[in-house]
């Protein structure tokens, strides 16, 4: 008679490491750390089939702080690693854990491809607009006329548009959250994991130290109604304190309506996260904050759709080929063509 074992049930604490974490006090990544330690467990996976893997940057600490199989890479590989880690071990769940800086500079081309293949991983990309780990330089997100280290008059650079990138790269899923926003960020992380693709997350997160404030228009209280727009499936882009500001599209132009004053909720963009056109048009809301009459900034899933996952085509593939011929290594690697030597 076989005995049964039921699987242990996993809490938060499972999954805190012995590691001293060493990021700066008050930096981002702890709480981004706390939430995705609070998610895994509801996620149904055994420990030992998740794997963490990160670059270099301050994020890329992350494995060390999470009670998981992870790999802490070399600077902008950790698209490339995680590629042949799901192809040669499908079954895995798959974490990336990168920075503005190390996926979208020296890893920017690691990162495109891995989105256009489609593999099945999860992508958490931390935004701070900031080179942290070495002290302050500017990042491929940081903003024109940005003043650091590197750039004492000024960042000259156009920044990326994480998401517009992300999306030119026939990404399957987008979407982006924020560290001060708990629940959001936990949300956003559950629907990542639940989507069958590569999934792109980009997170802004405060460094206190070198890029500080960097997001507090969309994370503080003062500001937050007004200048975020939370997406929702199939509901109205409504913003504002008591949503009392709507977006609405004329034409293929996304103008905000003032709710109070001859519009409702029925005239507004509805969102629909598997609508590509739209997705396009929502990834470009990206206006400068500062700027008069700026949009805000979604925050959401702005787009998903279904494709077929590398690893299961390449499996298909080996099994037909193997179908077809039986592979002989001798015989592959004797050739046809032999020599001697006398």
């Amino acid at each position: 008679m076989s005995e049964t074992t039921t699987a242990p049930v996993l809490t938060a604490k499972d999954f805190v490491t012995d590691q001293e974490v060493r990021w700066c006090p008050g930096c981002g990544d702890y709480s981004i750390l706390a939430q995705v330690q609070k998610v895994m467990p509801t996620l149904g996976i055994a420990r030992e089939n998740i794997v963490i893997i990160s670059g270099i940057g301050c994020s890329s600490r992350f494995p060390y702080y999470m009670n998981t199989y992870g790999m802490h890479s070399i600077h902008g590989r950790a698209t490339a690693v995680a590629s042949g880690l799901k192809a040669s071990r499908p079954e895995l769940s798959v974490w990336i854990v990168t920075g503005d800086g190390d996926g979208l500079s020296i890893g920017g081309n690691h990162t495109i491809h891995l989105l256009r293949r489609n593999f099945d991983v999860n992508i958490l990309l931390f935004n701070n607009q900031i080179y942290g780990l070495t002290k302050g330089q500017y990042s491929p997100t940081s903003e024109v006329g940005k003043v650091a280290k590197s750039t004492p008059m000024g960042s000259i650079d156009h920044p990326f548009n994480p998401l517009a990138l992300a999306l030119g790269a026939d990404s399957t899923f987008v979407a982006r959250t924020m560290d001060r926003d708990v629940k959001h960020l936990q949300a956003m992380l559950l629907r990542a994991n639940a989507h069958k693709g590569a999934s792109f997350l980009e997170i802004y997160q405060n460094c206190n130290i070198f890029n500080d404030g960097a997001f507090e228009i969309f994370t503080e209280k003062g500001s937050k109604a007004q200048e975020t727009l939370f997406l929702e499936q199939g509901k109205p882009l409504t913003f504002g304190a008591g949503n009392t500001k709507g977006i609405k599209l004329d034409g293929f132009t996304p103008k905000v309506v003032d709710l109070s004053e001859g519009f409702s909720a029925d005239d507004c963009w509805v969102h629909d996260e598997f609508d590509m056109y739209k997705a396009q048009i929502l990834v470009r809301i990206f206006d400068d904050p500062k700027m008069e009459a700026h949009l805000p900034r979604p925050f959401g899933v702005f787009y998903q759709t279904d494709r077929p996952c590398y690893e299961d085509v390449m499996a298909m593939q080996i099994e037909e080929a193997k179908a077809k011929k039986p592979g002989d290594l001798d015989k592959l690697l004797k050739g046809n063509e032999v020599w001697g030597i006398n």
